[in-house]
C-alpha cells in the first residue's frame, strides 16, 4: 500500500473550517498542526517601507496528514475548499511520498 503525506500551509483563521471539512471525510485518520510563520513571494507584494520589508512574516499553520494514496485527492480538495479566500497568502498544499513508516508504540511497520 502506498502511503503519502499531505502538507499544507494555511491561514490560522481557517482552522475551524478546515477541521469541519476534514472530519466529514469518511475514515479520515487525523491531522497534525504546527504553528509556522512565513511571507509571500516578494514579487507578489509591493512593500511600502523598509520596516514592512523586515517584518512581513505572518502567522501560518502547517497541516500534515498521512494517508493511503486513495485518500489524497478528497483531502486535498477539502483543504483547498476550507482555506481558500482568494487573497495572496492563502497558502499551498502538496504531497510527499513516504518510503517507510513505523509505529512508536510497538515498532511495527505501518503498511
Amino acid at each position: 500500500m502506498t502511503m503519502k503525506e499531505i502538507r499544507a500551509i494555511v491561514r490560522p483563521s481557517r482552522l475551524e473550517r478546515l477541521r469541519t471539512e476534514l472530519r466529514a471525510i469518511p475514515n479520515f485518520p487525523g491531522v497534525t498542526i504546527f504553528k509556522a510563520e512565513g511571507f509571500t513571494a516578494p514579487a507578489a507584494v509591493d512593500k511600502r517601507t523598509v520596516k514592512d520589508e523586515l517584518t512581513d512574516f505572518s502567522d501560518k499553520l502547517m497541516v500534515c496528514v498521512i494517508v493511503e494514496e486513495s485518500m489524497v485527492e478528497p483531502i486535498r480538495q477539502a483543504i483547498v475548499a476550507a482555506c481558500r479566500t482568494g487573497q495572496i497568502g492563502d497558502g499551498l498544499v502538496w504531497t510527499v511520498d513516504i518510503g517507510e513508516m513505523h509505529r512508536i508504540r510497538d515498532g511495527g511497520a505501518v503498511s
